[in-house]
């Protein structure tokens, strides 16, 4: 009896620490999401007669102005990457005989006009592109549209960062929330402010959210490695929940916005204390360097728009611009990740690798919809045209650029 008492205690124990670690991380928020997937997925998987398209997009919450360090350092921050940048891919190109591109979303909020002159610069030479991202509290719906609309429109108009929608002309981009707080998703009601934020985004033309994942926060959505079309509940806020899922049979609304998330999930190559595993949640920095496992369960997951099972969307996240992750950044665990990328999923024949920008994702995951099948390279810009600063760049083959 002391023993079966002594059993009992101990399946209590481990059940209380999985339910504080559930709570703690907030993983009842897409646990269930992530399981179904899991356990019960219909989707037709990729057809064995064709290559998988792995489609690698690497997107940076890029703050100069982290910590308010003043002018002198932001400068340093910003030349380090256009300095060091270059160096650190040049010897790795894709299927397509492209190099890596790195998608600098920059704050509204830190906005210098030297910092974007030295981007665009960098983006001109090939390596990658600009879109926006806000740090926002307190906001309403007409203030948030301001700020969007002036910062949308200095891009474009200024710095040639922002391109068009091909069939609407209008000035067309990608989001990420600062603090992850998209649709007034704290708690508390901090970082945001608007609940029905998803159609002042798409009235202002953003067409893309690439927020997510935001695990372990509070304001991870419910929806996970899925690609979907999010749109506000009126009166309420989370409006990045739910949606439909991106399909060979759906089409963009004029209220919805797409929600293109990184992989989310549960690494169960890496456990903490060698017990429970670790949320993976697609962020690299110091702690979470891009090993080979990590880069093989991205593949795994297989993020795609239902219907083109053999194109797979891999997005991963960073906050580039502070020091403090430059060891791994723009250094050896970077370019191990890029190594093992191009040479086990750039075969040519299983795999072929092709390295996006953000906007040019979205281009891709358009064209998978609208039912597009081959290289997805052809479908770079299927939607929204280059911007304006790389028009001298995309009239020039990929291997005329250099630095």
């Amino acid at each position: 009896m002391t023993f079966i008492v002594f059993l009992a205690f101990m399946f209590a124990g481990a059940g209380l620490l999985v339910t504080v670690a559930i709570i703690h991380k907030n993983l009842h928020l897409w646990l269930g999401s992530y399981l179904r997937r899991r356990l019960s997925s219909t989707d037709v998987g990729p057809d064995p007669n064709q290559p998988i398209d792995v489609l690698f997009c690497f997107v940076d919450h890029f703050e100069p102005g982290w910590g308010k360090p003043g002018i002198e350092i932001e400068r340093t921050r910003v030349a380090r990457w256009t300095n060091d940048y270059p160096k650190l891919v040049e010897e790795f190109q894709d299927f397509d005989g492209r190099s890596p591109k790195h998608t600098f979303f920059f704050p509204e909020e830190e906005y210098r006009e030297e910092h974007l002159d030295e981007l665009v610069q960098l983006c001109r030479e090939g390596h990658g592109e600009i879109e926006i991202h806000s740090h926002h509290e307190d906001e309403n719906e007409e203030s948030l549209a301001k700020l969007l609309a002036e910062f949308r429109d200095l891009l474009h108009e200024r710095h040639g960062a922002l391109g068009r929608n091909r069939t609407t002309g209008e000035v067309s981009w990608l989001f990420i929330h600062g603090n992850w707080a998209l649709c007034n998703s704290q708690k508390d009601g901090r970082y945001c402010g608007v609940d029905e934020e998803l159609h002042v985004l798409r009235a202002a033309g953003c067409v893309c959210d690439m927020t997510m994942p935001s695990a372990p926060s509070e304001t991870q959505a419910r929806t996970i490695n899925s690609i979907y079309y999010a749109k506000d509940t009126p009166g309420r806020n989370r409006g990045h929940d739910y949606g439909l899922r991106v399909s060979t049979e759906t089409e963009q609304a004029e209220n919805e916005v797409m929600i293109l998330p990184g992989v989310l999930g549960l690494n169960w190559h890496n456990r903490s204390r060698g017990l429970l595993p670790k949320i993976e949640n697609s962020d690299i920095r110091c702690g979470l360097e891009p090993t080979t496992d990590r880069v093989d369960h991205w593949v795994r997951t297989g993020i795609h728009v239902k219907g083109q099972p053999n194109w797979n969307f891999i997005k991963v996240h960073t906050h580039g611009a502070p020091e403090r992750d430059w060891s791994v950044l723009l250094s050896t665990p970077v370019q191990e990740m890029h190594r093992h990328l191009t040479r086990k999923y750039n075969d040519g024949i299983k795999y072929r690798l092709h390295y996006v920008s953000a906007r040019e994702m979205y281009n891709i995951a358009k064209a998978a919809e609208a039912g597009m099948v081959g290289n997805p390279n052809d479908y770079r810009d299927f939607v929204i045209e280059p911007p304006p600063m790389l028009h001298s760049f995309a009239e020039r083959a990929p291997h005329e650029v250099s630095r």
